[in-house]
Order: structure tokens, then C-alpha cells, then sequence
């Protein structure tokens, strides 16, 4: 397969947490799969770095289980396997001892070329590691730092982190990399919108009804009991993930699909949200946690359960009514909601836009729906124009709904990168377009901690929802009292 990217030059990419979880499944196989693309060429070296003794030899045969269990098999090229593990290497250090700093020294040498390090560890660390770097003199002019979620638990702790990295990188060398913004449909949302004359014009309110961002699973807690009942969906998702995706939609056009430019326009939106505080929190979220059900067609537990703690009130599941105070959104409402154990797995953002003003056809023809834009970004990624039509056939005028599909993997006859694949190479790259900024993330967190105060204010608890259902009810009556109603078609099924 041809990609679409030109190789980088020669670089070493340390994965912190080498041998964890994020790494077999996502790191490893990204980089695989960059590898066959003629992309990782030369002497480039991976590197895994985590406090487990543990050889070279040991560490590839662990990738290539990673490899095994998490590719298809069709695209396991034993060559090309064979080829990617000789880059392997590992290096046992500890973030809170001088314990093989000096190895991992050693090891990369004085060559001049790219030094990515990937923490693929818990937030606690990232200034113990910042620091052991720095004071090791790893950290050169050519050098990235690449930060996971979550990015502090609130404000004033992204703020401390950030400066603890800041203390020891510079801004334009920290990737804080959310996988959403690596995903085809996401890139293609600025295609659509920028690179078409068709769409700008009409986005704005004048045009626009509503738009909403769902990001739906049917997954509970999965062995993460520990981080999700300390942070709820509220952190883990909307925060991060949601609040990138809304800022896509709602940005200005930048002046350049640049770094700077494009997170300068996502900045805006974030200072541009309607504050929600204690007076309207009833008014505009939900929350939710969900109770036993069923989940792709078995019986599942509910939160408290998997947890094993019958007292918290962590919630599963948020809905909200966000606004964008600003020119083009003006009364315009964003309703977002993310959620575990829900009907189906799903992420999506549907604009749609408002009714035709007038409704010319007779009764017998039918009423004209207003269209929608849909961007699938899982499962299977896709965008949906809905436009009306006329039913074929004789017996007169009868108007039709149809969809106008391109899903990625029928039209184009390559395999659709993960969205790590992209974004790995461009931390090597140093393009940062697709990455967050640090005023970013605590933006972000300004407008989301008065949400999680007010909740606890004004006593606002979890409502239940019985799991393999869209949330709880409440969640329907926050846009349905607005006369809209949730986008839940079947094409997802």
C-alpha cells in the first residue's frame, strides 16, 4: 500500500510504560504499521522504558504478541514483523530513582536526529520523568514530549502539571496528543468545511438548527475501576475529547491549517461557551450512572457492582446543553453526551440544519425534513449527507429521505489508518496542528470545574439508567423540551 505521508528522517521514539497497556494495544502496532508503510526507515530505534527488568529479546517478543493480538493477520508480513522488531530495544528506569537513566543515556548516543518521548504512564509522574530527563541531558533542541489524558483532574492540577513539564520543555516541544483529532472523519470535518464552497456559507445560525456530538459505549468500567470512579465521564471524556470535537465545529476559519493558527480559532470557542454554574446546571446537564441490563445481548452488571462500592455517585453518563456566545452560534445549542454502557457504540456529530421555509408540496407528497450532515467517526468512519428526494416511481410527487454516504473504507481501497498512526509521525515530524495547546487544556478546564462545583452545590445526583439503553430519561427531556430529539438511527447497528 502507497501511503499518503513522505518517510522521516532517522529518529528514536522511548515509549514510557513500554510494556503497559496503551502500548501493546495502540503504540506498538501504530508504529508496526508506519514501519510497513516505508515510514520508520534508516536506523531508526523504538525504544520501551518502563520499571520492569526486562531484555531486548524478552521486550520484542513481547511487541510481537502485541502484533499478534492486535493486527490482522493478513497484514502480518513475517519480513516486515521481523524487520520492525530488530528496531525494538528496552531500557529498565525508574521515574523516582536514578535506576537506568544512564543506560537509557548510554544507549541513545550523541547522534543528532529526533528524540520522542512517549509517556505512556500515569499523569503523577510526567514531572518526575520531565525532570530525570532534564537533568540526565536527554532533552535536546530536536527533542518532543508526548503527554496522554488525563491532563490534570481540574484546573488549578493541569495548571501545576503544565508547569512542571514547562520547567523543563519548551511549548512547542510538548505534543499533548487526543487520539479523536487523528481520526480520517475528524481531519475530513475541516475538509468538508474549508475546502468546499458548498458548506461555509451556510455555517452559521442562519442556517444551522442545532448540533450534537455523541460519543457512546457499550463497555463498563473494563479494569479501570481505580482512575474512572475518581474522575467520571465528565473528566474522562467531555473535557478532552468532546470539547476538541465541538471546538472543530464551531472554530472560524483560520488563516492556515497550521499549528497556531487552527488552535488559535479552538481557543476562541473555548472562552466563547456559556458559563453553566449552580443557577442553571439543573437546566442544562444530566448525569447518569447506569444500573444492570444488557449489553450486546448478555446480561451485564451495573456501576456499583463492577465497582464494588454501593456508595458512589460517579457518573457513567453526561448530557449537556452548551451555547457559543459568539456571532456565528448565537442560539444555536451544542448538546453533547458520552456515556458507558449505552444502546450502542458510537461516535458521531450531526449538524443539522434547519427546515426549508416553506413547505411547497401538497399534503399526499409528504413533509420535507430538514437535511442533516452526519461525520461517523466510529464505528467505521463515514460522512452522511440526508437530502430529500422524490420516491421513483409513477403516482405522482412523494418526497424521500435518502442518505448521500462516503464511507472511508468502501471508497478508498487502502486500510484506514488508526488515529495514533498519523499522530505518532507527526510528533517526529513537529506538526502540531493536531495536537492540544497548554492555554487549550486549561481553557477547557475553566469552563468545565464550575460544572462539576455546581453539581455538587446544588446536590445534583446520578440518575439511573438500566444499561444497554441511550441514558436516563432526563437526557431525552433535555433536548426534546427544545422540540428536537436525539439522532439514534439503526444505520449504526
Amino acid at each position: 500500500m502507497t501511503s499518503q505521508f513522505i518517510p522521516v528522517e532517522p529518529f528514536d521514539y522511548v515509549v514510557f510504560g513500554g510494556t503497559g497497556d496503551l502500548a501493546e494495544r495502540k503504540l506498538i502496532p501504530a508504529l508496526y504499521h508506519r514501519a510497513c508503510d516505508s515510514q520508520i526507515i534508516g536506523g531508526s530505534r523504538i525504544v520501551g522504558a518502563a520499571r520492569a527488568e526486562m531484555s531486548n529479546d524478552e521486550f520484542r517478543e513481547f511487541a510481537r504478541k502485541a502484533l499478534q493480538e492486535h493486527i490482522k493477520e493478513i497484514d502480518l508480513n513475517p519480513d516486515q514483523v521481523n524487520a520492525f522488531l530488530d528496531r525494538l530495544y528496552y531500557v529498565s528506569v525508574d521515574a523516582k530513582s536514578e535506576k537506568g537513566w544512564d543506560a537509557l543515556k548510554q544507549l541513545l548516543g550523541d547522534e543528532p536526529r529526533v528524540r520522542a518521548f512517549y509517556l505512556a504512564v500515569g499523569p503523577s509522574i510526567f514531572g518526575d520523568i520531565a525532570a530525570r530527563l532534564g537533568e540526565h541531558g536527554l532533552i535536546r533542541e530536536d527533542s518532543r514530549l508526548v503527554i496522554e489524558k488525563p491532563i490534570g483532574h481540574d484546573l488549578a492540577s493541569a495548571h501545576e502539571l503544565n508547569m512542571a513539564i514547562g520547567r523543563h520543555f519548551r511549548e512547542e516541544q510538548v505534543f499533548r496528543i487526543d487520539h479523536y483529532l487523528g481520526k480520517e472523519t475528524v481531519q475530513n470535518l475541516m475538509a468538508l468545511r474549508f475546502a468546499n464552497a458548498l458548506y461555509e456559507p451556510l455555517w452559521n445560525s442562519s442556517h444551522i438548527d442545532h448540533v450534537q456530538i455523541t460519543v457512546a459505549e457499550t463497555l463498563g468500567l473494563e479494569g479501570r475501576a481505580g482512575y474512572y470512579d475518581k474522575s467520571g465521564a465528565i473528566r474522562d471524556m467531555v473535557q478532552n475529547h468532546m470539547m476538541q470535537l465541538l471546538c472543530l465545529v464551531a472554530m472560524e476559519p483560520p488563516a492556515a491549517i497550521e499549528a497556531d493558527p487552527v488552535r488559535d480559532e479552538k481557543l476562541k470557542v473555548l472562552r466563547a461557551l456559556k458559563r453553566i454554574n449552580a443557577s442553571n446546571v439543573s437546566d442544562l446537564t444530566v448525569r447518569g450512572q447506569y444500573s444492570a441490563g444488557a449489553s450486546d445481548g448478555s446480561a451485564v452488571s451495573g456501576y456499583l457492582d463492577e465497582l464494588g462500592n454501593g456508595n458512589s455517585d460517579t457518573e457513567t453518563f453526561v448530557a449537556i446543553k452548551a451555547e457559543v456566545e459568539n456571532w456565528r452560534w448565537a442560539g444555536v445549542p451544542f448538546y453533547l453526551r458520552t456515556g458507558k454502557r449505552l444502546a450502542q457504540r458510537v461516535s458521531e456529530i450531526v449538524i443539522q440544519f434547519k427546515p426549508v421555509p416553506h413547505n411547497v408540496f401538497n399534503s399526499d407528497a409528504g413533509r420535507p425534513i430538514a437535511n442533516r450532515l452526519v461525520l461517523r467517526l466510529q464505528p467505521g468512519e463515514a460522512v452522511s449527507q440526508m437530502i430529500m428526494i422524490k420516491d421513483p416511481g409513477p403516482g405522482g410527487m412523494r418526497l424521500r429521505e435518502v442518505a448521500l454516504d462516503m464511507s472511508f473504507s468502501e471508497h478508498f481501497e487502502v486500510r484506514s489508518p488508526d488515529a495514533y498512526e498519523r499522530l505518532l509521525l507527526d510528533v517526529v515530524r513537529g506538526y502540531q496542528t493536531l495536537f492540544m495547546r497548554r492555554d487549550e487544556v486549561e481553557a477547557a478546564w475553566e469552563w468545565v470545574d464550575p460544572i462539576i462545583s455546581a453539581w455538587q452545590e446544588t446536590e445534583q445526583r446520578c440518575k439511573k439508567y438500566t444499561s444497554g439503553t441511550w441514558g436516563p430519561t432526563a437526557a431525552i427531556a433535555l433536548i426534546e423540551r427544545d422540540g428536537r430529539t436525539w439522532h439514534e438511527e439503526e444505520q449504526f447497528d
